[in-house]
């Protein structure tokens, strides 16, 4: 037997071992251990359902309802709705045990803090409470439907031996007399049961996954705020630390750089060119005018000095001037951007039109720069070969990331044949 691996049920399923592995019968647990459970809550649900069919068969056949059934319907919704948080607990509790069966994966359980109070005021608790009234009010019907499913089966496999000469039996939809009639619907039966036994599987697995959605707990909306304010710091504080960067980059070491450079330069002349002296110093002037222009290239990296001096559309101009393809560049900017979004915008652009040179294969594109309400859109397209793909390598996935450090978003269209389209729209906060 192929060893067990699966993570979960659901899973499991689509492996071609399932019926020969484990994961059946421990479907089979779990469904036979949620009998006792939604029994007990499906009768809690039907001392509140009777009352209320009363009133509403009384309502829809137009007689008037009684006081007492009103006020029997009345107190028994105020107390059930006043013992549900207080009875889902333990059933929630014992549940993440019991999920274990068919998810081994880990469930975090519901720890509220408030005492007695929480039960009634967190959304956990009463997620907790969706899920008792589910399992009491759907599964008991979905078991009781399968229930009929397997004894019908039985029916017919058992078909054979309950027919009789002198009595006739009822095989689902016909009618058979004697035991060679039945046993066609026998065999049916019988190639029935791995059916009955993946739909088992199935029916299991749809009930573990509402428990993990309902007892699993929702997303701390609190802590997804508090994580996406953290990002907008740290991307304040990154922000922050590269143009002090840039400030010594460009004030302190590049000045002196380029002093060291003239003054190589200017000892280069008074060598002699027959001196020993003269390849060493020539080299280290290459290498000094090299480094320069090494500099000059991280310094633009971290903010391009021409966006600092022609803005987004003038810097986005010199890129599509500089391009191996005729660009064309639609700029509609009535108003100042943040320095923020207008660096994540520029690297956006160039390098969009780099994967177009690269991949592309097209012979022309085109850049729109427009706002849109509170957000900066920009569209790069070309009418090359098209099937750009992030898994290939293209770039695209850095992209990607740029653009959602900024809390922004990437929309792609690339069909196999061209033309590609890149739109990314930034916020532009104020």
């Amino acid at each position: 037997m192929t060893p067990d691996v699966s993570p979960h049920l659901a899973t499991a399923l689509r492996r071609r071992d399932y019926l020969i592995s484990a994961w059946p019968w421990r479907a089979l647990a779990y469904a036979v251990s949620s009998v006792p459970i939604a029994g007990a809550l499906a009768i809690g649900l039907l001392i509140v359902g009777a009352p209320l069919l009363v009133v509403v068969g009384a309502v829809r056949h137009d007689r008037p309802v009684s006081l007492p059934a009103m006020l029997c319907l009345a107190v028994t919704g105020l107390v059930m709705l006043a013992l549900a948080p207080i009875v889902s607990m333990p059933v929630a509790r014992f549940e993440r045990w019991r999920l274990g069966l068919v998810d081994p994966r880990p469930l975090p359980g519901q720890r509220l803090r408030g005492g007695l109070s929480a039960r009634y005021t967190s959304a956990a608790a009463w997620r907790e409470v969706a899920y008792a009234c589910w399992l009491g009010g759907v599964v008991p019907i979905a078991y009781w439907m399968f229930t009929l499913l397997v004894l019908l089966d039985l029916t017919l496999i058992a078909g054979p031996w309950l027919a009789k000469d002198e009595d006739q039996v009822v095989l689902v939809w016909v009618t058979v007399d004697t035991p060679g009639q039945a046993i066609p619907y026998a065999i049916v039966g019988v190639l029935l049961v791995p059916a009955l036994w993946y739909l088992a599987g199935l029916l299991v697995a749809g009930q573990a996954v509402v428990a993990r959605w309902l007892l699993g707990g929702a997303s701390d909306g609190a802590a997804l705020r508090e994580v996406t304010r953290s990002r907008a710091r740290l991307v304040d504080a990154y922000e922050t630390e590269r143009r002090r960067i840039e400030r010594d980059v460009h004030d302190g070491a590049q000045p002196r750089l380029t002093s060291l450079t003239l003054q190589l330069g200017l000892a280069r002349l008074d060598v002699p060119d027959d001196s020993p002296a003269a390849g060493p110093l020539a080299v280290a002037h290459e290498q000094a005018k090299d480094l320069m222009v090494t500099l000059r290239q991280i310094v633009q990296g971290i903010r391009p000095q021409n966006l600092t001096e022609l803005g987004l559309a003038g810097a986005v101009r010199e890129l599509a001037c500089a391009a191996t393809i005729p660009v064309d560049v639609h700029a509609d900017l009535p108003q100042p951007l943040p320095e923020l979004v207008e660096t994540t915008a520029y690297f956006v652009v160039s390098e969009a039109l780099g994967n177009v040179a690269r991949h592309a294969r097209a012979t022309r594109a085109e850049v729109r720069l427009t706002r849109s309400g509170r957000h900066l859109v920009v569209e790069v397209s070309d009418d090359g070969c098209g099937g750009a793909d992030p898994a290939r390598g293209t770039g695209l996935t850095g992209l990607a990331d740029r653009v959602a450090a900024v809390d922004g978003r990437l929309l792609l269209a690339s069909p196999a044949d061209g033309p590609t389209l890149v739109r990314v729209e930034l916020p532009c906060r104020p």
